[in-house]
């Protein structure tokens, strides 16, 4: 993939962050060409998971690819999680729009969920441990949530307060 193909990652705090995202309408070439475009993005910000939410499109759509090698691509359009289990974990996340920074987020071990894939074909994935995890991440983002938002109030003005001044230094840059 050369460098145009890539996307720009929305950093938080920026306030489109927070939009609620639409369903996709049609699963077409432009669809299938952003989905390319967002796997590209994803792999060389070398992330698990992206949501279209994270590169300014507020449509639901994700890409995941929690896989070592890098080799077992995800698509879930217009996702939706079925079931969660009760039992919930704590544990560390990152998020590609919030660089550098990772806290501890309680999250269900296991989810279910129904969504299109990349074809439009429906689809029913159970999912646990880290995929679990990444989606509930992800599906959050096309609610126009990001995962600072369930830590402290202190740690979120903090975080944005870091986050701002970065952006500030390589403005300068």
């Amino acid at each position: 993939m050369n460098q145009s193909t890539l996307l720009d990652i929305l950093r938080y705090p920026d306030p489109r962050l927070h939009t609620v995202a639409r369903p996709v309408a049609a699963v077409d070439d432009r669809i299938r060409g952003l989905i390319e475009r967002m796997f590209a993005t994803m792999y060389d910000a070398s992330g698990i998971g992206l949501a279209a939410t994270q590169v300014d499109v507020h449509e639901r759509l994700v890409v995941i690819d929690v896989s070592e090698e890098r080799n077992q691509p995800m698509v879930l359009i217009n996702p939706e999680i079925e079931w969660a289990s009760p039992e919930k974990r704590k544990g560390e996340e990152g998020c590609l729009s919030v660089p550098g920074i990772y806290d501890g987020v309680e999250r269900s071990l296991a989810v279910r969920v129904r969504a299109l894939d990349g074809e439009g074909h429906p689809r029913v994935i159970e999912a646990e441990g880290m995929l679990a995890v990444c989606i509930q991440h992800e599906m959050d983002h096309l609610m126009g949530k990001v995962f600072v938002e369930y830590l402290s109030s202190l740690k979120q003005g903090r975080i944005k307060s870091k986050l701002v001044k970065a952006q500030r230094e390589a403005m300068r840059s």
